[in-house]
Parts: C-alpha cells; structure tokens; sequence
C-alpha cells in the first residue's frame, strides 16, 4: 500500500492527528447517511419515471405526504444536530492551545519564527537553535510557540496534527506529540509570496535517550544564533538545515516585542 503513503493526513503519527482523522470520518459518515439516500433516489426516479415505463404511477394533482415531509426533514435535522454537537465538542477538544495531558509529562518547549523561505526553532531550555529542521522526543508533549518575523505563514506538520498561524507581533500556541519515532514533513499552510515553495523542514521525533544525545551533540558545535547572526540569517537563502551550539536568549522575544507599537510596549514594562 504505497499510495496511501502520499496521503500523510490518513496516516496519522501522533495522538492529536488520530484524533482529527477520527473527526473527518464522523463528519463524513454523517454526511453520507444524506448523500447517499438522496442521489440512490435520484437515480430511481430518472428510471422508475422514465418515458417508456408505462406502469409507473402518473400523479399531477399530488401536492403532499406528511410521511414523506417528516422522513425528509427530521432525518436531516437529527444529523445537523449530531453534527453540531460533535463539532462543539471537538473544537474544544482540539483546540491547538489546549495542553495535552499532564500525565505525560512537562512538555518541551520550542519557539518557531516564520522567516522568509525558512523556519527557525529555538529551544530556550536546551539553549540551542535549529533552522528547517525541529527534534522532538516521542512520546512527550512539545508546545511549539509560533511567530514569525516575515509575511503571515502557517505552521503545519500533517502526520502529528493541525496548522497555527504565524504572524508578526503575536505567539501562538501549537501542542502536539509524536506517538513513535520518525521523520516527518513540515510545511506552510498559507501561501506568502516568494519564498513559499522554500517553506518546508524536517520534524524528527527521537527516543528520549536519541534527542538528549543530539542535544549534546548540538550544545557542543561552536556557532552561535547573535543578533548580528540572526540579522545575517533572515536575509540568506538557506534551504538546508542549520545547527547552532548557542542562542541569544532575548532573541525571540525581541523578535515579537519588534512589532509592537510604542505605547503597547511602555505599558507591558509597566505590568
């Protein structure tokens, strides 16, 4: 079954992807207990009525059917109601903000800046940085912090879950978890102009001991993510992975405190 690998959203490798893919296809089931009835007696009555079926009944005066009426709208309204209900249920439950279960542990926090045909990842804890390539450890929860210091873009890895937006001036929330270890594609949701086709990295998720070891392994090259270096990196074209053995720790937060205006930030300081 090799065609089904092109089909990333129906091979779901983590817990909050399972659980949109269980979405769709309650949605779609009830869609088709509506769709199906209706073109199968669509299909009957272009041949039950046919013009060479002289037995089928000829009705003109028939206005209609209380029986009819009642199948036909409280059929569909059953299932407008199933429908909303799951919906309402599920758009909490899947909230990308909401943090996952507790129980399985503090989750890893990485920081993602949307640059122009690039992603970063900075990892404040390990004090490391990443560019279109993120490690994750199976397993455990990662709330991903997304901003973006470029057009709007659109944080998205298909096989682990849903998309948040990344925008200037704002950090959005993204929580998702890796059930095994694997690589996986990431891209960008929303087009942004030149740049978008760029707009791709690569997710790996590795057992605790894996990650720990290539944290150490980061921590111990000698580049560094500066301010003069991040200035340098926005500006460069750089389609393959980046490692940095240390990040400036302000650096993301100058980066969403940049596009805030004056009269915001003094008020902020003053909190």
């Amino acid at each position: 079954m090799d065609w089904l690998s092109n089909f990333v959203l129906l091979l779901p490798k983590g817990a909050i992807a399972a659980a949109e893919l269980g979405l769709m296809y309650q949605a779609t089931f009830f869609m088709l207990i509506v769709a199906v009835p209706v073109l199968a007696i669509t299909f009957f009555f272009a041949w039950h009525y046919r013009a060479s079926n002289t037995k089928a009944a000829y009705t003109p005066d028939w206005e209609h059917s209380k029986l009819e009426e009642l199948i036909w709208w409280a059929i569909p309204l059953e299932i407008v109601l199933i429908v909303g209900a799951l919906t309402w249920t599920s758009t909490h439950e899947l909230d990308p903000r909401r943090p996952l279960d507790s129980a399985l542990g503090k989750p890893l926090v990485v920081q993602v800046v949307a640059l122009d045909s690039k992603w970063l990842f900075i990892y404040p804890e390990q004090k490391i940085a990443t560019v279109n390539y993120v490690a994750i450890p199976a397993g455990k929860p990662v709330q991903f912090e997304v901003t973006a210091d470029a057009p709007m873009n659109s944080f998205w890895i298909p096989a682990l879950g849903g998309q948040i937006y990344a925008m200037t001036g704002m950090v959005n929330e993204l929580h998702l978890i890796a059930t095994n270890p694997g690589k996986f594609d990431g891209k960008s949701a929303n087009y942004s102009g030149d740049g978008f086709a760029k707009m791709k990295f690569i997710a790996e998720a590795k057992t605790q001991e894996d990650f720990d070891a290539w944290v150490r392994s980061t921590r111990a090259l000698t580049s560094e993510l500066s301010q003069p270096e991040y200035v340098r990196l926005k500006e460069a074209d750089t389609p393959e992975p980046l490692m940095y053995g240390e990040v400036d720790q302000y650096l993301f937060n100058d980066i969403v405190m940049k596009f805030m205006d004056s009269t915001e930030m003094n008020g902020r300081q003053h909190e």
